[in-house]
C-alpha cells in the first residue's frame, strides 16, 4: 500500500515539479476595502494603480450601436434555405412529444431509412443546425464564414459513448469509490454530497446542455488527452484566436476529485465556523479575518498542530502585519511548503475530533491520480503553445471544489502573462459570488491573469433532486431570478476588476439578451473597450444567431461553440439540443419570429433566391 495521499500531495503533484512563481504584491487593493496583506508577502504594498485607458470618443472610436432587433444584420450570414432550416428545426424542438421521445424517434428513423439516407436527413435539419462537420477539415468553411462576420469558435468534440444507464451507473459506482472502501468498507463515513450513490451513476439524468464522461480505464482516458489536443490543434489551424473546451472528468478517475473537493470544503467550512466563534458570521468570504493568536489556540485544542508549529505557519511569510489570518492565507496551507501531514485529517467542530479524510491509496490509485494531473499539464502545454485559449468547463457541484483548484493551479502556471487557462463559475450555485471574488484577489495578490467563462448553470435539475433524495442541502439558488441577480453580480465584479487592473478576461457565456446588454451598458460605463478583448460573448451554435452576429459585426470578441463530430457519434448531444431548445423556445418565441421576419423581407425585396441579401 502506497502512504496516505495528502491535499499538498495533490497540489504538488499539479504543479509537476515546475516551481511556482514567487507571490507578488498586486498592482492595486480591493475596490472599496483597505489593503489585505497577501499571503506570503508580508504586507500588501499600496502601489499606482495602472493609468486607465482612454474613453471611448478620445483616441479611440465607440463602437456601432449594437441592435439584436435588426434581422438583416443577424442572419447576413445566412442563406435562405438555413433560414428555413432554422425555423423547421427550432418548431419540431417546441413540440413537446416530439423532443421527450426524440431518442426512440431517431433509432425509428434510422431502422426505416436506414443509415446512408438517414445521416443525409441529419445533415439537412438537426445535424445541420447545431454541428459545424464531422472533422477538422469539414468545418473550415463554417469557421472562415463566421470569422468573416466578426465570429470565433469555441471548438468542442462533441462525441460521446451512448452507454444504457445500467452501464453508466455501473462504470460511475465503480470509479468513485476507492479499493480500500471496497475492501473493508468505510465509504459512508464520508459526507453525503461527496460519495456516489446508487440512482444517481448515471450523471446524465436531467442534464441537456453538458456532454457527460464515465471512466472506463487509463486508456480511455488518454484517448480523451488525444481527442482534446486534435481540437486544440484544430483550433490553432483554423483561427487566430480561438478556444478550445474540455472536461477534467474525461482525464481521469472522478473519484479523486470527489476525495479532494471534500478536503477543500471541509477545510474550508472550518475556516468559516472559525470565523462564526469569533463574531464574524454572515460575512463575505474576503472579508472574514481570524486573529492568529486565537486560530493558533484552536488549532493546538483540536490536536492538529502544537502552538509552536502553528506560530511558524502563521508568522512572516504567511500573514501581514496585521496578525489575522484571511481565506486565501488559509487556503495557501493545504499546498504551502509547510509540512502539514496532518492534513489528511479533518477537524469537527461538533466533536472537538480529527476525523479521517481520505483513505489509504493503493499503487495504482496513486499513479492514475498522477496521470490525471499530468494530462492536465499536456494538454495546458499544448494550448499554450499553440496560442489556443483552453476552457475548462464546470461539471457537478460535487466535483466542482477540485476541479476549480487544480484549474487555478494551472492558471498560476500558465497565465503569467496571458490568460490561456479559463475556469468556469456556474451562477446558479449559491457560493458562486465568493468563489469568484476569491480567485480574483488570489490573481491580483500573485500578478496572474484571471481567466473566466461565466454560465448559469447545466446541471440545476440533477443537484437539486440529488440533493432532496440524498439529504444534504440544495446548493442551487432557489429561484432564476435569484440566479440571474447572481450572474449579474460576479459579472459586474470582474468587469470592474477589468477596469481595475486590465489582467482579468470574462466569456459572457449567456443566450439571455438582457444579460448582454447589461455587460453592453457596464462596459460603456467602465471604459472597457471591445477592442483591448478583454470581454468576450459566447452563444452555441445553431442557436441565438440574432445575438452572435450584431455583436460580432459591432466589433465586440463573440464566439459560437463549435461542436463536431461523425453523425452517429453526436446522437447523444443532439438528443440534448432538442431538448434545450424545447424550454428555450417554451419561454420565448422571439428567435422564431425574428427568422420569419427574415423570410418575408427578403421575400418581399425580391433577394430571398439571391446571394445578396
Amino acid at each position: 500500500m502506497a502512504p496516505p495521499l495528502t491535499t499538498r500531495a495533490l497540489c504538488a503533484a499539479a504543479r509537476l515539479g515546475v516551481p511556482r512563481s514567487p507571490r507578488s504584491a498586486p498592482a492595486t487593493a480591493p475596490r472599496g476595502a483597505s489593503p489585505l496583506p497577501a499571503a506570503g508577502s508580508g504586507a500588501r504594498q499600496e502601489l499606482p494603480p495602472p493609468p486607465p485607458p482612454p474613453p471611448w470618443g478620445a483616441e479611440r472610436d465607440p463602437p456601432p450601436a449594437v441592435d439584436f432587433g435588426d434581422t438583416r444584420e443577424a442572419f447576413r450570414s445566412k442563406s435562405s434555405a438555413e433560414l428555413l432550416r432554422g425555423l423547421v428545426v427550432l418548431g419540431l424542438c417546441a413540440v413537446g412529444p416530439l423532443v421527450e421521445h426524440n431518442r426512440e424517434l431517431l433509432r425509428l428513423c434510422q431502422r426505416v431509412l436506414g443509415r446512408a439516407l438517414f445521416e443525409r436527413l441529419m445533415k439537412m435539419t438537426f445535424y445541420g443546425q447545431f454541428v459545424a462537420g464531422e472533422d477538422q477539415e469539414a468545418i473550415r468553411p463554417l469557421i472562415r464564414r463566421n470569422r468573416a462576420f466578426g465570429v470565433g469558435a469555441v471548438l468542442d468534440y462533441s462525441v460521446e459513448e451512448d452507454l444504457s444507464a445500467e452501464e453508466a451507473e455501473r462504470q460511475e459506482l465503480e470509479s468513485c469509490t476507492s479499493a480500500a472502501e471496497k475492501e473493508m468498507g468505510g465509504a459512508e463515513q464520508r459526507e453525503k454530497q461527496y460519495r456516489a450513490h446508487p440512482g444517481f451513476g448515471d450523471r446524465r439524468g436531467g442534464v441537456i446542455s453538458a456532454r457527460t464522461y464515465f471512466y472506463a480505464d487509463e486508456a480511455k482516458c488518454d484517448q480523451h488527452m488525444e481527442t482534446f489536443l486534435r481540437c486544440i490543434d484544430a483550433s490553432s489551424g483554423s483561427s487566430e484566436d480561438g478556444f478550445s473546451a474540455i472536461k477534467l472528468t474525461a482525464l481521469g478517475r472522478p473519484q479523486f476529485l470527489l476525495q479532494f473537493s471534500e478536503v477543500l470544503v471541509k477545510w474550508r467550512r472550518f475556516f468559516h465556523q472559525m470565523a462564526a466563534e469569533q463574531g464574524q458570521a454572515g460575512r463575505a468570504a474576503l472579508e472574514m479575518r481570524l486573529e492568529a493568536e486565537k486560530l493558533r489556540e484552536a488549532l493546538a485544542n483540536l490536536g492538529i498542530a502544537t502552538k509552536a508549529e502553528t506560530q511558524r505557519w502563521f508568522t512572516g511569510e504567511n500573514v501581514g502585519i496585521s496578525g489575522t489570518v484571511d481565506l486565501l492565507d488559509w487556503n495557501s496551507l493545504i499546498d504551502s511548503r509547510t509540512k502539514l501531514s496532518k492534513l489528511l485529517l479533518v477537524p469537527n467542530m461538533q466533536t472537538g475530533q480529527l476525523e479521517p479524510l481520505l483513505s489509504r491509496f493503493t499503487e495504482e490509485e496513486d499513479l492514475q491520480m498522477k496521470r490525471m494531473l499530468q494530462r492536465m499539464d499536456v494538454l495546458a502545454k499544448r494550448a499554450t503553445e499553440a496560442g489556443v485559449r483552453l476552457m475548462v468547463d464546470a461539471e457537478q457541484s460535487y466535483f466542482q471544489p477540485a476541479i476549480s483548484r487544480l484549474t487555478l493551479e494551472m492558471q498560476r502556471r500558465f497565465n503569467r502573462d496571458r490568460a490561456i487557462i479559463f475556469n468556469t463559475y456556474q451562477c446558479y450555485l449559491k457560493e458562486a459570488y465568493d468563489n469568484v471574488t476569491v480567485d480574483v484577489e488570489l490573481s491580483r495578490r500573485e500578478g496572474w491573469h484571471f481567466g473566466t467563462k461565466l454560465v448559469r448553470g447545466a446541471y440545476m435539475d440533477q443537484e437539486r433532486e440529488r440533493a432532496a433524495q440524498i439529504g444534504y442541502e440544495d446548493p442551487i439558488n432557489p429561484t432564476y431570478e435569484k440566479t440571474n441577480e447572481m450572474y449579474h453580480r460576479c459579472l459586474d465584479y470582474i468587469l470592474e476588476e477589468i477596469k481595475h487592473s486590465r489582467k482579468a478576461n470574462v466569456m459572457v457565456a449567456s443566450h439571455n439578451e438582457d444579460t448582454v446588454k447589461f455587460t453592453l451598458r457596464r462596459m460603456m460605463e467602465l471604459g472597457i473597450h471591445p477592442s483591448e478583448k478583454k470581454v468576450y460573448f459566447g452563444q452555441l451554435l445553431g442557436m441565438c444567431d440574432q445575438i452572435t452576429f450584431p455583436l460580432g459585426q459591432a466589433g465586440f470578441p463573440v464566439y459560437k461553440y463549435v461542436p463536431y463530430g461523425p453523425v452517429q457519434e453526436v446522437l447523444p448531444y443532439l438528443s440534448r439540443r432538442a431538448q434545450e431548445n424545447r424550454g428555450f423556445m417554451e419561454r420565448a418565441n422571439r428567435e422564431r419570429d425574428l427568422l420569419w421576419r427574415e423570410v418575408k423581407r427578403r421575400l418581399l425585396a425580391s433577394t430571398f433566391f439571391s446571394s445578396n441579401h
